[in-house]
């Protein structure tokens, strides 16, 4: 039993949830709140990333099972050091999506995270998509430079270096140093004359243009699953541009459910199928009819489950070896009164004979109690039961009149 459950709500997960299914949901929430594409969801993406560091770590969940969110933060067992300081939300999304740390991206320009939606059936047999984005390249014509080659001049307010760095005494004798962004050259290091200024870029260095980019996608690759295109995300002068990383979500399939290398299916038969054998055709992935077929005699009973061997779904990268189709059986019976009495009479010569040797046509009436069969609702019969309670008998207030005496 967790002591509070916000950050599995966070995540839209049950506290019992599983290490991938945590995984899949940060996936999902993390690309649709990205400040990215949503600038004005900055405080959910960072709801969500603090409850997918603590969830994911087996040992910081089971202080948060035990004592809560402020367990965690009294614990000191964030991941930004002692205090419970919790890590920065776009370390884990990088983290998550193969970007790398914080001091990565400073040699390395942000990665462009896409999610692409794939059916079961490209999963199965491998698609291509076409996908169109925007991203920054450098300029061409000034090569980067932003001007034509020496106009620019090195910034005197930051000496080049891009940062102000500020003295703030907090209280005597304790001063605090910020470091922010030059106002003068914005972060740039150095300042152009605008008649020196590129007039492709107009002195931004970098134009932004469309990218095509054609997706593989392989037989027997997985939900959530990366493709990624190393160096194809923006570029920036002084810096390895960062990568492009697809994201597959696969849409829910009306017939099959995919676990591993293996197809599950369910499968309704009427009691006669059961019974007498059957044939029933199923559409795969790939446009095959298979035949699925028991034979009379071969009995198959409700909740039982069967497999076809090498019809499961390709495995990556080895697509000529298949995992298996699993199908589960449920059996329907007849309505009631579906026969007449002599024709059940009949039925039963041909079924298994009654394994009680005691038969109440033999024994007197007197010795028995009939009890008839009536349709039972459990759930209303729960639902019912909340609306009572049981008083005990001291409970019960005395109505007055004559008490006797105790002494």
């Amino acid at each position: 039993m967790v002591k509070e459950t916000g950050f599995y709500d966070t995540l839209g997960v049950k506290p019992n949830a599983t290490p991938d299914e945590l995984k899949r949901a940060y996936r999902k929430l993390a690309l649709k709140y990205h400040p990215d594409k949503n600038p004005t969801e900055g405080e959910k993406f960072k709801q969500i990333s603090q409850a997918y560091e603590v969830l994911s770590d087996a040992k910081k969940r089971e202080v948060y099972d035990r004592g809560g969110e402020k367990a965690i933060k009294e614990g000191g067992t964030g991941g930004g050091g002692g205090g419970g300081s919790f890590a920065s939300p776009m370390d884990i999304f990088d983290l998550f999506f193969g970007g790398g740390s914080r001091m990565h991206r400073e040699r390395k320009g942000k990665n462009i995270v896409h999610q692409i939606t794939v059916t079961l059936e490209d999963l199965y047999n491998g698609a291509t998509r076409k996908l169109a984005l925007q991203k920054n390249t450098i300029c061409e014509r000034c090569e980067g430079r932003g001007s034509r080659k020496g106009a620019a001049q090195m910034c005197m307010s930051c000496h080049g270096t891009g940062m102000q760095v500020r003295m703030h005494q907090l209280v005597p004798g304790m001063v605090q140093q910020v470091s922010t962004v030059c106002h003068s050259c914005q972060g740039q290091g150095q300042r152009i004359n605008h008649k020196d200024r590129c007039k492709a870029c107009g002195g931004r260095k970098i134009l932004r243009q469309k990218k095509i980019l054609e997706v593989h996608i392989d037989k027997g690759m997985r939900d959530g699953q990366k493709i990624v295109f190393h160096g194809e995300g923006d570029q920036e002068p002084g810096i390895e541009p960062g990568d492009i990383i697809i994201v597959l979500d696969q849409r829910e399939h009306s017939c099959f459910t995919r676990k591993g290398e293996d197809l599950v299916m369910s499968m309704e038969l009427q009691l006669v199928e059961a019974l007498c054998g059957f044939k029933k055709p199923v559409q795969t992935l790939d446009n095959r009819t298979l035949l699925i077929t028991s034979r009379p005699g071969e009995l198959i009973k409700p909740g039982d489950t069967k497999c076809v061997l090498t019809e499961g779904m390709p495995m990556y990268r080895r697509p000529f070896e298949k995992g298996r189709l699993i199908i589960h059986f449920s059996v329907v019976f007849p309505q009631a009164n579906f026969l007449s009495e002599d024709k059940l009479k009949m039925l039963e010569r041909y079924l298994p004979e009654k394994l009680d040797p005691e038969q109440p046509e033999s024994m007197d009436d007197d010795l028995y109690i009939y009890a008839d069969l009536e349709d039972c609702d459990l759930d209303n019969r729960k639902r019912n039961n909340q609306q009572y309670y049981y008083m005990e008998e001291d409970d019960y207030a005395s109505p007055g009149g004559v008490q006797c005496q105790t002494s």
